[in-house]
């Protein structure tokens, strides 16, 4: 197998440059071919490297002279920062340099600077994020995450078709099971454009099975759970937090009696597993699909674990050859 080689936002991020580079390092260690270019301030990010054992070879510096702050608005890339490190890590990929993308940093500004160096892919509307989340039944690809706010039916057709891509061509699912959020099950219910998009799905996709509510999301009953993306990052969000309530909740109850205390003894390994299985830094960013590319819009507060799954990720996106399987469904789609 060849090598990948993975542009990484060293800037990008709350805790970066310090965590993104030691992430992306980590990654580096964990797969022999994978090769990664830290993009940023070359003399904070050489400063870190000092102080660490690493392939040399397999980890270099791309120097950017600028920052996309979280606040800016997207288009400031283009107006003020052309020489960011988000902007640089695209080019990158564009310059056929690197074959994938990883940033933690503002997610419109990579949208948007992804869409303008790289381009969109043929047929689609708009790119959107789609974050694998675990589930009682393996995991499940949630789409759009967080990008887009205000969605057409056609959108969320195509949001649908694209989930359905990356699950059977990345995530390996045959026949990946299509549901919609909803408020409720029939197909009645929801909003004009989610009765309008139901009848889209479900004239496209066999696999479709129709609306879901919140309780039916992380069930595993479908495979991909397509919603816009307002309604994406609240159940994102609300997702992120559960883990660390519950975790909160346990330890309250446990320093209340010296039973539950020995109780939590023994199951202390069953609840390192738990929480484990429910940590986002396992599955890393989310990524960028509908783009001419391969990209992972990392989380925000990445720590090293984060983002070396999320560099681990993007390469695995850049092995497949899913640009060409989602503008073949894009391609087939009526609306």
């Amino acid at each position: 197998m060849r090598d990948f080689s993975i542009a990484v936002d060293a800037m990008g991020g709350d805790y970066a440059p310090f965590k993104v580079v030691r992430g992306a390092v980590e990654a580096v260690e964990r797969e022999k071919n994978i090769k990664v270019v830290l993009v940023g301030d070359t003399g904070q990010i050489k400063e870190i490297l000092d102080r660490m054992l690493y392939d040399h070879e397999r980890v270099r510096i791309e120097p950017a002279q600028s920052v996309v702050q979280m606040y800016d608005k997207p288009a400031v890339v283009f107006r003020e920062k052309k020489d960011s490190s988000i902007v640089r890590c695209i080019e990158l990929v564009r310059e056929g340099v690197c074959d994938a993308f990883v940033s933690a940093g503002n997610s419109g500004a990579v949208m948007t600077a992804a869409i303008v160096y790289l381009g969109k892919l043929r047929g689609v509307l708009r790119p959107a994020l789609g974050m694998v989340l675990p589930s009682l039944n393996g995991n499940i690809l949630l789409i759009d995450a967080g990008l887009n706010v205000d969605c057409r039916a056609v959108h969320l057709l195509q949001f649908a078709a694209m989930g359905y891509v990356y699950k059977k061509v990345v995530l390996g699912v045959k026949k990946p099971r299509i549901g919609l959020v909803s408020n409720g099950t029939e197909p009645n219910k929801g909003d004009t454009v989610t009765r309008e998009v139901h009848k889209l799905i479900k004239r496209n996709f066999i696999s479709f099975i129709g609306n879901i509510e919140g309780n039916d999301i992380f069930t595993g009953k479908a495979d991909v759970v397509v919603c816009d993306g307002f309604l994406g990052n609240v159940i994102l969000k609300v997702s992120e937090s559960i883990p660390e309530v519950v975790v909160n909740f346990l330890r309250m109850e446990i320093k209340k009696s010296f039973w539950y205390k020995l109780g939590y003894l023994f199951a202390k390994p069953a609840f390192r597993v738990l929480r484990r299985k429910v940590d986002y830094a396992e599955f890393g960013g989310a990524p960028l699909l509908g783009i001419k590319g391969a990209g992972v819009i990392a989380h925000g507060r990445s720590d090293e674990r984060a983002i070396a799954s999320a560099v681990l990720r993007a390469a695995f996106h850049a092995q497949t050859k899913l640009d060409a399987a989602i503008e073949r469904v894009i391609e087939k789609v009526r609306f």
